[in-house]
């Protein structure tokens, strides 16, 4: 047993020291957990942030005047008045995400208690703006309106108190940045246990594993554990250092916690990229496969669009997925603080799901190491 655990771990050296030499994966590794992490947060975002907006004021009175320049920084630019003539070719030009239109008479319909229609023109294309920033205008359009004129037509029935739960200012890089550092980890840890197996393979070395005393499970546990080891060790100081401190996205539950659930999590996921790895005949044709597998991994896994909108066949083929249940649990442990008790079944399917990639890429190396003899 010990003589096992042995050669698995100096094979694994083996491997850090095979990845030490390549400096194209050391950069990538690099990248991909700063500089990739912190731009898609800083600059990847949902919430409205200088939309340009135009103002039709067909009714050029004080109240239409105040709506006009409610409309305020950072949220949008400053509006630009434009005539109903240029409604249609604004919008066609792409100048404007949203147009503001006040009829004539506005101001007195609003005084006699009537409600006037405004009209808001809005370019669907920019979705994110389009749905929260419409929200944002109607809102600021009531407030200034009751403000200017007490007990106007647009008195709402019921005043709602929102309480925004674990980002309470709707912060979307606090969202952002560990989303991605999770589809980063995804990502390299098949990129990396592939490719090292199929390295082996181009540079003729795996031969030399032949004739040594090791067995296709040693060799596959010593590639899972070594890049397993990196992914962790460079997601972890990712967590702490470009999303804590650089982003300062606060982390709600516990890092230990979440770290042993990414090492049960790189089981599942390096040997996803061993499995690939045992069908494809080239480093070229090994990108080709996984390429695809990561994109529907990380768009269909809870990370881009939550599980509940998809439709109900579609969440019972994801559960095959170990990202899924690592994106719930991650969610789960860094902004709600859940605990051990909360997410250990993601752990065990995790550990189910592993195992059956294991068995099955362990099945398949072992044919290929027998056809090469």
């Amino acid at each position: 047993m010990f003589a096992r655990l042995a050669r698995i771990f100096r094979l694994g050296i083996k491997e850090l020291y095979s990845l030490r030499a390549d400096p194209v994966l050391a950069g990538l590794i690099l990248y991909t957990f700063t500089v990739a992490i912190y731009t898609v947060a800083s600059g990847a975002k949902f919430e409205v942030e200088n939309a340009a907006v135009a103002v039709v004021d067909e009714d050029q009175t004080a109240l239409s005047k105040r709506l006009r320049d409610a409309l305020l920084k950072p949220f949008f630019k400053e509006p630009v008045l434009i005539g109903a003539e240029e409604v249609d070719a604004a919008m066609d030009s792409g100048r404007f995400v949203f147009v503001v239109s006040f009829p004539p008479k506005f101001e007195h319909d609003v005084i006699a208690g009537r409600q006037p229609t405004i009209q808001l023109d809005i370019d669907a294309t920019a979705m994110s703006q389009a749905g929260n920033g419409a929200s944002y205008i109607q809102n600021i359009l009531i407030q200034e309106v009751l403000a200017a004129v007490p007990g106007a037509a647009t008195t709402q029935p019921v005043n709602v108190v929102i309480h925004a739960m674990f980002n309470p200012n709707l912060n979307s890089a606090w969202f952002t940045s560990v989303m991605q550092l999770i589809n980063n980890v995804t990502m390299l840890a098949v990129i990396l246990a592939g490719a090292a197996l199929i390295r082996e393979r181009e540079h003729g070395t795996i031969e030399h594993l032949l004739v040594m005393p090791v067995t296709p499970t040693e060799i596959m546990l010593a590639k899972i554990w070594a890049n397993g080891l990196v992914i962790v060790v460079a997601a972890t100081l990712s967590l702490l250092v470009v999303v804590e401190r650089l982003l300062g996205v606060p982390v709600q539950g516990s890092v230990p916690l979440f770290v042993a659930s990414m090492v049960v999590y790189q089981f599942s996921v390096t040997a996803l990229g061993i499995l690939v790895a045992t069908v494809s005949t080239s480093m070229a044709q090994f990108g080709l496969i996984v390429m695809p597998a990561l994109i529907v991994m990380n768009l269909l896994s809870g990370a881009t669009t939550p599980m509940e909108s998809m439709p109900v066949w579609l969440q019972n083929v994801m559960q095959l997925s170990p990202s899924t249940h690592f994106v719930a649990l991650s969610q789960a442990v860094l902004y709600r603080g859940a605990g051990l008790s909360v997410i250990w079944p993601k752990l065990l399917a995790l550990l189910g799901i592993g195992a059956a990639f294991f068995g099955l890429a362990a099945l398949r190396f072992r044919k290929a190491l027998q056809a090469a003899q």
